[in-house]
């Protein structure tokens, strides 16, 4: 025991992060891959079961047991990628800046920092573009030199 309480009613010391409940993975890419090619695993090697993908394809998708099995979980919406979470949106979740490490200043940061390399990149095509006529105007003046 801890303090007043038995240890099985503490609080835990650290709260664990909210596991996401369904993959951001679409299951409509899969499905759709899993009827072109579900056979040969396609729709496993895009979800990360890679070995399981292997397998399929090494075995033409169990002889087409596997196969139909794994598309009538896909309809169904119980088909689970490699992190174990059920397929369940039909397109491609959207990451979000938090989830993808990055917060808005960042965002900011960055596409300032793109566009003064936009920017530095136009200065550097108009340089080009003037030394490359420069260049054409002194092989036109020495071609006449040479022809006078």
């Amino acid at each position: 025991m801890t303090g007043r309480y038995p240890a099985q009613y503490d609080p835990p010391d650290e709260e664990e992060p909210a596991r996401p409940q369904a993959s951001p993975r679409s299951r409509g890419v899969a499905l759709v891959l899993g009827v072109l090619g579900g056979y040969l695993g396609l729709h496993r090697f895009y979800t990360g079961r890679i070995e399981s993908g292997i397998w399929m394809a090494v075995t033409l998708g169990g002889l087409g047991v596997w196969w139909l099995y794994d598309l009538v979980m896909l309809i169904a919406g119980e088909f689970r990628d490699v992190e174990g979470l059920p397929l369940r949106e039909w397109g491609p979740a959207e990451v979000a800046v938090g989830r993808a490490g990055m917060d808005s200043r960042q965002v900011v940061q960055l596409t300032e920092q793109l566009e003064h390399m936009e920017r530095q990149l136009g200065e550097l095509a108009e340089r080009m573009d003037f030394t490359e006529r420069l260049l054409t105007q002194q092989r036109e003046r020495d071609r006449l030199s040479k022809g006078s």
